[in-house]
C-alpha cells in the first residue's frame, strides 16, 4: 500500500482533515484481510437489504456474528490470469446541492464515455445523492452492461470518525443510509446494481461493520490510490497506478470533475498500457468470484 501521506491526499477527494485512528482508510483493509463484520439501524420507506439482481452476484461470507464482510483484492487468478479492476467514486454529499445548482460538477460524462470508447468494464461507487442529482447517468450508466453500480452511502458522511472532516453517521443510522442510496439507484432507473459498498473516505471501525450486517452487503476497499483527488498532473496519477497494480489489484479513483479534473487523462495512459502488459479489466464482482 502506498504512503499514508499519499492515501490522506487522495481520500480528501471524499473529505478534508485526517482519519481516525480505528479507520480502515490507511491501508484499504479492516482487519487485515478480505474480512469480517455485523448489526442495526431505522430505515425509512425503502427496501431493508441489498436490491436482488437478476444474475446471482458474488459475495463474500459474512464475518463471526453476522459482520460484514470487506474484500481489498483478488488473492488468487485462474489459470494466472491478469487481471484487474478500475473503480470509480461518484462522490457527492448531501449538502452540496446549491453547490451543483451554482454549476459545480460532481459528474463526469467524459470519462464515461471514454470507458465505453475502450470497452473497460468498470464499478462505479455512486451516491444515492449522485443519484438524484443525476438521475439521467444514473441509469444510463445502471443499465449499460459494461459497468455495474456499487452502494457509497447516500450522504457521503462518514461511518467512523474522525474520517478527513465528513460528518459522521450515527450507527443507528447507517443501514438507512445505505439502503435510502440503494431507493435512489432503483428509482433513477438502475439496473445492474451489486450488493457491495464503499465507506466514505474508505473509514470504518468494527462498529461500523455490526452496524451493517443486517444490510447484507460486502464491504469493498482497494489495494492500489491513484491519487487522483484534486490532482492536476495527470501523467503522476498514471504512474502511481501503474506503479501499483498487481494482478487481482482493485484501484480507487473518482467520477467527478471538480474533485478529480485529471481521471480521464490519466487512464488515456493507463488503459493501454496495462492492456500491453497483458493485464485484463475486470468489474468487482468478477474479481470477487476470483478469490
Amino acid at each position: 500500500m502506498l504512503a499514508a501521506a499519499v492515501l490522506g491526499a487522495v481520500l480528501t477527494g471524499c473529505g478534508t482533515g485526517s482519519p481516525g485512528p480505528g479507520s480502515g482508510a490507511g491501508s484499504g483493509e479492516g482487519s487485515g484481510t478480505e474480512a469480517r463484520r455485523s448489526p442495526s439501524a431505522p430505515v425509512p420507506s425503502t427496501s431493508a437489504t441489498a436490491p436482488p439482481s437478476p444474475t446471482p452476484v458474488p459475495t463474500v461470507a459474512a464475518g463471526p456474528g453476522g459482520l460484514t464482510p470487506v474484500f481489498e483484492r483478488a488473492r488468487k487468478s485462474a489459470g494466472g490470469e491478469k487481471v484487474v479492476a478500475l473503480t470509480f467514486d461518484a462522490d457527492m454529499t448531501a449538502d452540496q446541492g446549491p453547490r451543483a445548482a451554482r454549476g459545480e460538477h460532481f459528474d463526469n460524462p467524459e470519462l464515461i464515455a471514454s470507458l465505453r470508447k475502450w470497452k473497460v468494464p468498470s464499478t462505479v461507487f455512486m451516491t444515492g445523492r449522485w443519484a438524484e442529482e443525476y438521475p439521467d447517468q444514473a441509469r444510463s450508466i445502471g443499465t449499460d452492461p459494461l459497468f455495474e453500480i456499487a452502494n457509497h452511502s447516500y450522504s457521503h458522511h462518514a461511518f467512523s470518525s474522525p474520517c478527513y472532516g465528513l460528518p459522521t453517521v450515527e450507527p443507528k443510522a447507517m443501514k438507512a443510509d445505505v439502503d435510502r442510496a440503494f431507493a435512489a439507484f432503483a428509482k433513477a432507473g438502475a439496473t445492474n446494481v451489486v450488493p457491495y459498498f464503499r465507506f466514505p473516505g474508505g473509514c470504518y471501525d468494527d462498529r461500523a461493520l455490526r452496524s451493517l450486517g443486517p444490510a447484507k452487503v460486502t464491504a469493498v476497499q482497494w489495494d492500489v490510490v491513484s491519487g487522483d483527488a484534486f490532482a492536476t498532473n495527470a501523467d503522476a496519477v498514471a504512474e502511481q497506478v501503474l506503479a501499483g497494480v498487481k494482478p487481482g489489484s482493485l484501484v480507487v479513483m473518482h467520477c467527478t470533475r471538480s474533485a478529480a479534473p485529471t481521471t480521464e487523462k490519466a487512464l488515456r495512459r493507463v488503459v493501454p498500457e496495462l492492456r500491453k502488459r497483458g493485464y485484463r479489466f475486470v468489474k468487482v464482482s468478477d474479481l470477487i468470484a476470483r478469490r
